[in-house]
């Protein structure tokens, strides 16, 4: 079945001439800059993962292969997880009828939506296949990044000060620490087990495994240390025990989804004071306080939510009034800090009961892999999801379009069925 699969795959992408070669090459290059992008400027993920789509593109139609494409892209979308995922676009995008701000909640989804289009339709080209070479420059550029961060936090800014670029506060590089994390996931995992991995793949995967944690810890985002310590335990547990470990991710994920509504409530009540007073106010007290507000939206509007895009402004929505007036306040916010609150919050119950089926669909499909390869996309899923369960909001671009780069680097599954290679 597999020599099928991949007869099939070779009839389809046959070797390409030189223009395609350099076109994949320059689509490669803006892949592998995006960790330094993201240190100069934390919201270039989304504008560099659209550039390289260019490229990609243009090197399937100089081949006159454009029907492929339109081909790949369409059973990706008809695979389970791409159902899903559409279909929380569209309810997304319909839930904005009852948004107090339209225009800007379209804004919001089309940030949203553009990252995860711009992921489809580079792994629908299938030429983006991570050869050593490229991962090797990627875990260089995701290293110097690393180091270019901590010398500047150590520094106080002074570089960026004297270039007079971006805001001179050390949380602008949270985004980029992030970034960090979530590529050299895929990145580690290839260059260690990639078929004949050299030596010295491996020492620079440890290399590059340090760098991205040493920075977790010297920079301010308590997300990325979070997101740091989740995938190295989920990666290990998986490692030893993959299906106690792929079920344990499961039923927290189901179990983060269900109580989102009222997590305020129980952290306030539940959570003890001598673990809270151990995190900085945004991280504590502060943070439950938002839940809490988010969480009464949440429950006033539990079937269909006020309108995607809407936690910007949710200060400012009719369903305030609904909300206590001791946690009015805090709707001004900009979002819940917590992704699941903020999917019942915006699109209720129906969005947020999408996105579960989205998140048992992939980890059915990760399910279907050997462990060597389900243990690091499971510890990027349930890294990611930790991270975006108590940081940003959920839909920006940057991140959206981080997690696609993400999957791309993981490269196709094994045996994956043509179409579903980058699932």
């Amino acid at each position: 079945m597999s020599q099928t699969r991949l007869a099939d795959r070779q009839e389809t992408t046959p070797v390409p001439g030189p223009l395609p070669l350099r076109l994949i090459g320059a689509g490669v290059v803006l892949m592998v800059l995006m960790p330094l992008a993201m240190w100069l400027a934390n919201r270039s993920s989304t504008l560099l993962l659209g550039l390289a789509v260019i490229p990609f593109v243009a090197a399937v139609v100089a081949t006159g292969r454009t029907g492929d494409l339109i081909g790949r892209m369409l059973r990706l979308l008809a695979t389970p997880l791409g159902l899903a995922l559409t279909a929380f676009l569209a309810w997304a995008l319909f839930s904005i009828l009852w948004s107090h701000r339209p225009q800007a909640s379209l804004r919001a989804w089309g940030e949203f939506a553009l990252p995860i289009a711009f992921a489809l339709a580079i792994a629908a080209t299938s030429r983006f296949r991570p050869q050593p070479a490229w991962l090797r420059a990627l875990a260089l550029a995701i290293i110097l990044a690393c180091l270019l961060m901590m010398f500047e936090l150590a520094s106080g800014l002074s570089q960026r000060a004297a270039l007079g670029v971006g805001k001179l506060m050390s949380f602008v590089f949270n985004r980029p620490a992030i970034t960090a994390l979530v590529l050299a996931v895929p990145t580690i995992h290839g260059l260690w087990n990639q078929p004949g991995a050299r030596r010295s793949d491996r020492i620079l995967a440890v290399v590059l495994a340090l760098a991205v944690a040493a920075l977790a810890l010297r920079s301010e985002s308590a997300s990325a240390r979070l997101g740091v310590a989740v995938c190295a335990i989920c990666w290990g547990l998986s490692a030893l025990w993959p299906r106690l470990t792929l079920t344990a991710a499961g039923c927290a994920f189901l179990l983060a989804m269900a109580v989102a509504p009222v997590l305020g409530v129980a952290a306030q009540n539940w959570l003890p004071s001598l673990i809270l007073n151990r995190f900085a106010v945004m991280t504590g007290q502060a943070r439950i306080d938002i839940w809490q507000s988010f969480g009464e939206v949440a429950r006033a509007r539990p079937i269909v939510g006020a309108g995607f895009g809407t936690s910007a402004t949710m200060h400012e929505h009719p369903v305030a009034a609904e909300v206590s007036p001791a946690h009015r306040p805090l709707l001004a916010a900009s979002h819940p800090h917590d992704m699941p609150l903020q999917a019942w919050a915006e699109t209720g119950a129906v969005g947020a009961g999408i996105l579960v089926l989205a998140g048992l669909f992939l980890l059915a499909r990760l399910r279907r892999l050997p462990s060597r390869e389900m243990a690091p996309r499971l510890a990027l899923f349930a890294g990611a999801f930790a991270i975006s369960a108590v940081g940003h909001g959920a839909w920006q671009g940057w991140w959206i379009a981080v997690l696609g780069a993400a999957v791309l680097w993981f490269g196709p599954g094994p045996a994956a069925p043509l179409g579903e290679d980058h699932g």
